[in-house]
């Protein structure tokens, strides 16, 4: 995989588009003022668990004695499934929140850290640990564009709408998809190699 393709996967499955009404929805009891603070410090928390994965990546896989190719297989899966909700949204979906100053989780983890982003991580570590620059740059540019999306988030619903918003999200999880296939394929083809 190369950096462009593993940026723009990281930032598909932070989808910042897609997380915009679950962050408002979330922050609708937190004050004006006290909004942006607590977005700034949730994705900062994000950021720290992301980048902690990618770090201990090698050693994680190690001390659970996990293979690249499961790794490949199960985060392709796991990304599938993430690309299809994307594609198809669920509506109605409830999900249990803190109403005051939520703090770690939903925003932070897994709206942004989720499982697929940590997985993707583990897979870039474990399976080019020398191109570990490469990986961090991705991950910042992939934060960093979430960070900045998300941040300006009131500016953006007013200017692209609800409509504009879910159309990105759709495009953003058919293309996902695709990601999703080949990372599934090539964890198949990792494992029939070390079969033979």
């Amino acid at each position: 995989m190369d950096f462009w393709s593993a940026t723009l996967m990281l930032l598909f499955i932070m989808d910042p588009l897609g997380n915009i009404p679950m962050f408002h929805s979330v922050l609708i009891e937190v004050n004006e003022a006290d909004r942006r603070k607590v977005m700034i410090r949730e994705l900062l928390i994000a950021f720290v668990v992301l980048l902690g994965c990618l770090i201990a990546g090698k050693s994680i896989l190690g001390a659970l004695g996990l293979q690249q190719s499961t790794l490949s297989i199960a985060g392709g899966l796991m990304l599938l499934l993430i690309a299809l909700h994307m594609v198809f949204p669920q509506h109605g979906l409830k999900t249990d929140v803190e109403s005051k100053d939520p703090f770690i989780v939903p925003l932070a983890i897994p709206l942004i850290a989720g499982p697929s982003a940590i997985a993707t991580l583990l897979l870039l570590a474990s399976r080019e640990p020398d191109r570990m620059r490469e990986w961090t740059l991705a991950l910042v540019l992939a934060w960093g564009t979430t960070a900045a999306i998300l941040l300006a988030s009131n500016r953006l619903m007013r200017v692209i709408g609800q409509r504009g918003l879910r159309a990105c999200e759709k495009l953003m999880g058919m293309l996902l998809i695709l990601m999703a296939v080949q990372m599934f394929l090539d964890g198949v083809k990792e494992y029939v190699k070390g079969v033979n």
